[in-house]
């Protein structure tokens, strides 16, 4: 990450919360007026609840968590489109914000009687105004429509709008709730593109969003909201692990207590498979630390009812110690012991870059194999192969046991988040992640005209 961050706090709050009074009927809203102090007729439901948050000048927060968390309030307080029940916060510096959908936006005025209007709005001048007009059109691509009323856009031509007005108010905060979600993904790519150019030119940047991935790549913190209080808040790759593990996360309590274990037994074995003692297969030892590619970084969770007891990365039947080559066969072996009895099993794999993007991932249900009911005290290697069409570069190996779950989609049973450390070598001839192995050749240009003279006379 390389914004141009600064020690100098750009928005801090302090105990900010924010509570909403809900009547079970409409008429007792009149009568809590009439009331005052002397009866209560609402109920409370606090959005947020004593938020602390310092936000440095030139500082990209991405704000994680579930529909409901107070996500989207936290930033229409900071945008000041909505009042604290209490605390105190402090802003300096332009705000900008993408918000609701449309929110701003008079549906009867056309495109640029909106731009103008918010522009005014910000307390921007009718000159600067102006002079910006061009840009806003310019960068939306939205042609003749910028001159028709918004009530005729469509959803994705909203957001054009919106964004354009917004980045061209030379904000020195700018915040976004989850408005890029919508519309054509070449806006979006280039939506990103503009981002990344303010968060390198030091603008401070706050956004909502559901896709992780973006917030570990583009943040330098973030912030995991859940019922309107901060759960954690930190490094980037950390805060969505905590995030994601809630999300996937169990009622059943973590279980402590050791089984006896019972034979291996594999999934898709074969013959020519090497043998299996080569894994550990003593639930008493974790053998996965012991690995040469072992990651003591990895982030650990699940609700512990089958355990991850050792892992073998192999090349060519060999165990790898430091590297493999690009375009070599990989195979992955995991050895699972079982707490409790389990059925709809579900094991995957994840490859990812050290900055945690997603180069591939797979699981037994995307693959439709039929995992059989496992038992107390049951240990199962699973085996994993891939070729590593990668780029040279480093990456980490993901492994994981999860049930399916009709509410969640599924529940983590132990996920071990980059638990293994893969070094791919090869030449660098290419860039990227995928190793695609293209070739390039010229082809004169009158060898296409003989061609093509040859093809009019035949």
């Amino acid at each position: 990450m390389h914004s141009q961050m600064s020690s100098e706090i750009a928005i801090q709050l302090t105990d900010i919360s924010k509570c909403y009074q809900t009547y079970s009927q409409p008429a007792y809203r009149l009568l809590q007026a009439l009331y005052g102090r002397r009866k209560k007729l609402y109920e409370e439901f606090w959005a947020l609840k004593d938020i602390d948050l310092e936000i440095y000048r030139g500082e990209t927060l991405g704000i994680v968590g579930k529909n409901g968390s107070g996500k989207s309030t936290l930033l229409q307080v900071i945008a000041g489109t909505l009042a604290p029940s209490g605390g105190s916060m402090e802003t300096h510096g332009r705000i900008s914000a993408l918000l609701e959908l449309g929110a701003g936006f008079n549906p009867q005025f056309t495109g640029i009687e909106n731009a103008r209007f918010n522009a005014s709005i910000l307390g921007i001048g009718r000159d600067e105004i102006e002079e910006s007009l061009p840009a806003i059109i310019e960068f939306s691509e939205l042609g003749e429509f910028v001159y028709r009323p918004v009530k005729t856009y469509s959803s994705g031509m909203y957001v054009r709008l919106a964004f354009s007005v917004a980045i061209n108010m030379k904000p020195d905060i700018f915040i976004i709730d989850e408005a890029l979600a919508v519309g054509d993904i070449r806006f979006q790519r280039k939506c990103f593109r503009k981002l990344e150019g303010m968060r390198t030119s030091g603008i401070t940047i706050l956004f909502v969003t559901h896709a992780t991935e973006s917030v570990v790549n583009l943040c330098n913190r973030a912030l995991f909201l859940d019922n309107g209080q901060t759960i954690a808040v930190g490094e980037p790759k950390q805060v969505v692990n905590q995030y994601l593990e809630s999300l996937f996360s169990s009622e059943y309590e973590k279980i402590p207590q050791k089984v006896p274990a019972q034979p291996p037994v594999a999934l898709a074995s074969s013959a020519a498979e090497p043998p299996m003692r080569q894994l550990n297969l003593d639930p008493e030892i974790d053998g996965c630390t012991t690995r040469p590619t072992y990651n003591k970084t990895e982030y650990r969770w699940g609700d512990g009812r089958a355990r991850i007891i050792d892992y073998l990365l192999l090349t060519d039947d060999n165990e790898v110690s430091h590297s493999v080559s690009r375009g070599d066969t990989i195979e992955v072996k995991m050895a699972v012991q079982y707490a409790q009895d389990l059925d709809n099993v579900i094991y995957g794999l994840t490859v990812k870059t050290v900055d945690g993007t997603t180069v591939y991932g797979t699981n037994t249900r995307l693959q439709n194999l039929s995992i059989s009911k496992k038992h107390a005290g049951e240990i199962a290697v699973v085996c994993f192969k891939f070729t590593a069409h990668l780029m040279h570069s480093e990456y980490f190996l993901s492994l994981g046991i999860a049930v399916d779950d009709d509410s969640k989609d599924n529940i983590a049973i132990d996920r071990r988040y980059d638990l293994i450390h893969l070094h791919v070598t090869g030449e660098d001839d290419s860039f990227g992640l995928a190793a695609l192995n293209a070739s390039i050749h010229e082809t004169g240009a009158n060898s296409i005209s003989g061609n093509l003279q040859q093809a009019k006379t035949s």
